[in-house]
């Protein structure tokens, strides 16, 4: 497929707000492309690269270069250079970067140029996101769209099951089974401010402890144990005390999702940030599980001896899960019948907060497992206020902050897939931590100022709040108040960050 044409497709869908006209263009574009094309085409309409950050700022993209006359560059072709470009290191590498840049500009067409820049600082906002691709995907096929939904979440990629469409038909999507092995994207919750709230939302539900650990999904197969992240990432290296709990237990063939925590001599759980450390530890992991020992606590069972539970409702996930993992291994829980057990539930949630875990996951009782999504029927409350946002520029700090990029400016995910300015912070920040930020941070500038820069929007950062307050200067009509930093989530996708809809949502009398 030409670039030109993916290009254009771009546009269109930037310049159209109708869900349907999307899923019309995405499926023509569908049809007319190879499944070789595709695991450029869909990270490129969504404004990903395959190769992720390449290390080229505007000193290497701000040079002009004369476009070509007629376009001829195919999108496997732009893929290929953007991946040599990925590479390049050592002495000479920025001489090296502008040349391929320049090879790149100059095969290119003014409007590829234009889609290439936005495309490489992460810019393209045209709100193709994945779940009207999927749409677009299913009408160009003939699969019916609840079957590819489904086969992209047991695949945990959009790119695997359209290439497969593509290139078999819809019979391809048999071939997405829950296996064991073979990791799926877990369910999410969405928020609620109380647990009056949720209950309310849920009716019969469980209530059980939120812990501030890592997220993991624990497969065995006989012997044979493997750890993955919430972002499908295999550790199972790093965690030696997960695989042998894992195989302490009576089934041979499973897939739990559950969190792994670190607790201190008391019983009560260590910061995340040490759990973190440990997790991400590759050096000498015996002493790092002596020095940070973890424990996985499970509270969802997605496949026991072979059979598929996702579809079941979460008792009856639960049941298995209660038949196969003792007590100490279960997240703590209680059961609630309605609005009339609210009380108790809040004494269980303050239960937990001094334990020392930061809130409760209320789930309904009938849910199925909904991998991938963010499923209504989960709800956490935290006692305090706190967003996943996206850094999207920072300013450079005065005092003894001088030389530090230290204020940062916040964004949500709005309703095109862009991000949507919500306001900023300096607070919460220690000195290791604008160490670490101003150095990251300057890797994913897309432009200078003199007063700090613009950055690609990469970066998730937790931050605490105390409420909203409506502010004609920022787009969404409204602005945090007294933000500050709680930490940085390297372990999430900026397409996971809250959208300015749940925001919005979370303090109705405040929206503008």
């Amino acid at each position: 497929m030409l670039l030109t044409r993916l290009a254009q497709v771009s546009r269109e869908v930037a310049a159209t707000s109708a869900r349907s006209r999307k899923t019309d263009l995405l499926a023509e574009l569908f049809r007319e492309a190879e499944a070789d094309d595709v695991p450029v085409v869909i990270p490129y309409l969504a404004g990903r690269l395959p190769q992720g950050r390449l290390g080229v700022g505007w000193k290497v993209l701000g040079r002009p270069v004369a476009p070509a006359a007629e376009p001829t560059l195919t999108v496997r072709e732009v893929d290929a250079l953007l991946t040599r470009l990925g590479a390049v290191s050592g002495p000479g590498a920025q001489a090296e970067r502008i040349r391929l840049v320049g090879e790149l500009m100059g095969a290119a067409t003014e409007d590829e140029q234009r889609f290439l820049l936005g495309l490489l600082t992460g810019e393209v906002r045209q709100g193709a996101l994945d779940a009207v691709a999927v749409e677009g995907l299913a009408r160009a096929t003939g699969a019916p769209p609840a079957d590819v939904r489904r086969a992209v979440m047991l695949a945990g990629s959009l790119q695997t099951v359209a290439q497969a469409l593509l290139a078999d038909g819809p019979a391809a999507l048999d071939r997405f089974r829950l296996t064991v092995g073979r990791p799926v994207l877990p369910m999410l919750a969405h928020s609620a401010s109380s647990v009056a709230e949720a209950i309310g939302k849920l009716g019969a539900c469980a209530v059980e402890e939120k812990l501030d650990g890592i997220r993991v999904q624990v497969h065995r197969d006989g012997d044979t144990v493997r750890v993955h992240t919430r972002t499908l990432d295999d550790i199972t290296d790093r965690l030696p005390e997960v695989t042998a709990a894992a195989l302490e237990l009576p089934e041979e063939r499973f897939i739990l999702d559950g969190e792994v925590v670190s607790f201190d001599a008391d019983g009560r759980p260590r910061s995340f940030q040490e759990t973190a450390g440990r997790v991400g530890s590759r050096v000498d992991v015996a002493a790092a599980a002596r020095a940070v020992p973890v424990s996985p606590v499970f509270f969802d069972a997605l496949s026991v001896d072979g059979r598929d539970l996702l579809d079941l409702p979460f008792t009856e996930r639960h049941a298995e899960l209660a038949r196969l993992v003792p007590e100490p291994m279960r997240v703590r829980r209680t059961l609630v019948c309605g609005p009339e057990d609210v009380e108790r539930a809040e004494k269980f949630l303050a239960d937990t907060l001094e334990r020392g875990h930061e809130g409760v996951v209320v789930k309904g009782l009938d849910a199925a497992y909904s991998a991938g999504r963010r499923g209504a029927s989960w709800l956490k409350v935290k006692p305090v206020h706190t967003l996943d946002l996206v850094v999207l520029a920072a300013e450079w700090g005065h005092g003894r902050r001088g030389g530090k990029l230290s204020n940062l400016h916040l964004g949500a995910l709005g309703a095109d897939g862009g991000f949507v300015m919500l306001g900023k912070t300096f607070k919460g920040m220690t000195d290791a931590m604008l160490a670490w930020q101003t150095e990251h941070l300057r890797t994913l500038a897309v432009e200078e100022y003199g007063w700090g820069m613009t950055v690609r929007p990469e970066l998730v950062v937790e931050i605490a709040y105390d409420g909203l307050q409506r502010s004609s200067r920022y787009p969404a009509g409204v602005t945090l108040r007294f933000a500050r930093v709680v930490r940085y989530r390297k372990d999430k996708r900026p397409q996971e960050a809250d959208t300015v809809e749940t925001v919005l949502a979370a303090h109705p009398g405040v929206a503008a």
